[in-house]
């Protein structure tokens, strides 16, 4: 994906990038190229592989919430800034925290942060399960298995937010059996599936909150 096609494709997502904010990707991809020869950041590295599997991908949680109407989010396990990075570029309005359990990474993120003069986002050097803190908006891109994330994550979403995983096909990790299982103590309140544009590969944005 060109970064022509990027934007075509992310304004069918209803986002509009300015001058400043494409700069601001462009920086991240080659902060993103300098710092994967230091530390394993991520396998996918040529520009027009970026854009489309971790740039536009970022952005398809927007297929689910519109982030102009929320105030706080956190990434968990973020690792190379994605989906949180990206998200802080487009919606500078988020008070975003990124989490990593690896230092290494955390150490490239504020470096990013610092580079890119993001305001109102942080990265911190913990596990998620240890930290206590509320977000409208919870999510983690390729983590983990589903229901062994939920452990990690549920607890961070405010009473009134929700988490949203994003996944390649979800169909044998989430299972009839698996699904009810976690009804009994959450409710996945919708499951979005699409594909990824130019190689349809399957995605999927399942949407979980706390009972009320």
């Amino acid at each position: 994906m060109n970064k022509k096609e990027f934007l075509k494709e992310i304004e069918k997502l209803n986002i509009k990038l300015t001058t400043v904010q494409l700069e601001k990707l462009d920086k991240f991809y080659n902060l993103l190229v300098k710092w994967n020869k230091k530390i394993n950041l991520t396998r996918i590295i040529e520009e027009e592989d970026v854009y489309l599997k971790h740039f536009y991908d970022s952005l398809t949680i927007t297929k689910i919430v519109d982030l102009n109407e929320i105030d706080t989010l956190c990434d968990v396990g973020t690792g190379a800034g994605f989906p949180g990075i990206v998200l802080k570029i487009v919606y500078p309005n988020l008070k975003i925290t990124l989490i990593d359990s690896l230092l290494k990474r955390v150490k490239y993120l504020n470096e990013v942060i610092k580079e890119l003069e993001l305001d109102g986002i942080e990265a911190i050097h913990t596990r998620a399960e240890d930290y206590k803190e509320k977000y409208d908006v919870v999510t983690a891109r390729a983590v983990a298995n589903i229901e062994k994330l939920l452990k990690y994550t549920m607890h961070l979403v405010d009473k009134k937010g929700m988490f949203i995983a994003m996944k390649g096909n979800i169909e044998e990790e989430l299972s009839e059996e698996v699904i009810n299982k976690i009804n009994k103590e959450y409710k996945i309140e919708k499951i979005e599936k699409f594909k990824l544009p130019k190689e349809n590969s399957t995605r999927s944005l399942v949407v979980i909150k706390n009972y009320i």
